[in-house]
């Protein structure tokens, strides 16, 4: 059964730091792009960061040089590391990936910047 599960978020403060979790079961994270998503209240969801079975890594216009997607083949578990974050990058972050045409999603963590 395939299952993802996020952690890691909470509230920061602007310019802090944030690492998000996604321990991943069911299946082995480096066989599958894995992709990070967030969802701000209102405003549509979003492609945050992937990352596929080769380690090449790609994230978004907006997010790049802040934002890092790695993993841990060990752990299965694909994480989220957000640097000098800002208010506007409050959102509830979701982790995904897709199996044979079927994609799945985690419950999503929330993160909260604010001062």
């Amino acid at each position: 059964q395939v299952r993802l599960v996020e952690s890691g978020g909470g509230l920061v403060q602007p310019g802090g730091s944030l690492r998000l979790s996604c321990a991943a079961s069911g299946f082995t994270v480096s066989s599958y792009a894995m992709s990070w998503y967030r969802q701000a209240p209102g405003k549509e969801r979003e492609l945050v960061a992937t990352i596929i079975p080769g380690g090449g890594t790609n994230e978004a216009d907006s997010m790049k040089g802040r934002f890092t997607i790695s993993r841990d083949n060990a752990k299965n578990t694909v994480y989220l590391q957000m640097n000098s974050v800002k208010p506007e990058d409050t959102a509830v972050y979701y982790c995904k990936t897709e199996l044979y045409g079927r994609h799945y999603w985690g419950q999503g963590t929330q993160g909260t910047v604010s001062s």
